[in-house]
């Protein structure tokens, strides 16, 4: 499977509800977020389950830095 950084990017941005969705790049520390949360956190888990079967742990997401961080993960079990 080809997986683009820009979708994925993407995918991710649609679980925030307030946070505008140019502020979201590969490199956003997304930890540093304002609306980010646990329960976030969980909806990007199922979000990359859904999108691209591939399971995260709360970890993965925990000690990841930047989107793309979890980018590459992703990429790295798909």
């Amino acid at each position: 499977m080809i997986m683009e950084l820009n979708e994925f990017v993407a995918h991710f941005a649609e679980q925030f509800e307030e946070t505008d969705a140019s502020v979201f790049t590969p490199e956003t520390k997304y930890h540093d977020l304002e609306e980010w949360s646990s329960l976030i956190g969980l909806s990007v888990i199922a979000m990359i389950d859904d999108e691209y079967d591939v399971i995260l742990k709360g970890n993965d997401v925990k000690n990841s830095e930047t989107i793309n961080d979890l980018f590459n993960i992703v990429k790295e079990r798909s």
